[in-house]
């Protein structure tokens, strides 16, 4: 199973190298390149309503060069819904979105009368845009997701990672073990009601192993631990490594 499961790599990070200096490199679209020749499945990145990292030109770009899945990250608002109907990414990823978090910090509110988040899954479902959703690993969540018309959920490993780190990734804590069986129990929901199955937020190297279990998940999206290697190695390494390690 695990050598069926996609990499999505996410980049967001590579632009925000080049936002800090406000300069014409890194270029996020190389990169992408450079991920997808080193193995990546997939490219995500996530448009903000504050464009801190990633921006409408990257977005439009990637579009156009991404030879695999393109997975757009937004939240539900009009502004950002006008950019990927415009764009038509395969893939959208509906995510909670705060102002001065550094990063998301955790799944998206649903609820099966939400008018906006409804209507938004519809317009782009209708030009063919795959809409999963970034949810906490609950399986009420994960059957909300499936009545409000989503494709498929991305279960947010964050919390699990951080009692992962730490433990160091020892089986025996309780936390660790109650973090996992939680990601378990929405995995088994997901199978059972045909909701396609993704996950991502704090994977790494060390303990992207301990997922492939998850019954037919079928996409990781991985950002900041192989944009930190490849500062080291270089892009390409640092996505063959990820592939491997997600083969073992």
């Amino acid at each position: 199973m695990a050598a069926m499961i996609h990499l999505g790599v996410n980049i967001d990070h590579v632009a925000t190298v080049r936002q800090a200096r406000r300069a014409p490199e890194p270029d996020p679209v190389t990169a992408a390149m450079l991920c997808e020749l080193g193995g990546a499945d997939g490219i995500t990145v996530h448009l903000r309503q504050d464009r801190r990292h990633i921006q409408d030109r990257d977005v439009r770009l990637l579009r156009e060069t991404v030879r695999g899945r393109f997975n757009l990250e937004m939240a539900v608002g009009e502004d950002i819904l006008a950019i990927a109907l415009a764009v038509k990414p395969q893939q959208a990823c509906l995510v909670p979105e705060h102002r001065q978090e550094l990063t998301t910090e955790g799944g998206l509110l649903v609820a099966e009368d939400d008018a906006a988040l409804r209507d938004c899954i519809v317009r782009l479902q209708a030009q063919g845009t795959l809409v999963s959703l970034f949810i906490e690993p609950d399986p009420a969540t994960v059957r909300r997701a499936k009545a409000v018309g989503a494709d498929a959920v991305e279960l947010h490993t964050g919390t699990w990672a951080n009692a992962w780190l730490d433990c160091r990734g020892d089986d025996r804590d309780p936390a660790l073990r109650n973090q996992l069986h939680r990601l378990e129990q929405a995995a088994d929901t997901a199978a059972e009601i045909g909701l396609r199955l993704h996950a991502g937020h704090g994977i790494t190297y060390a303990n992207v192993g301990e997922l492939l279990h998850l019954p037919l998940l079928r996409e990781l999206n991985i950002g900041h631990s192989i944009i930190a290697r490849a500062v080291l190695v270089g892009m390409e390494r640092a996505v063959r490594e990820m592939k491997a390690a997600m083969r073992h």
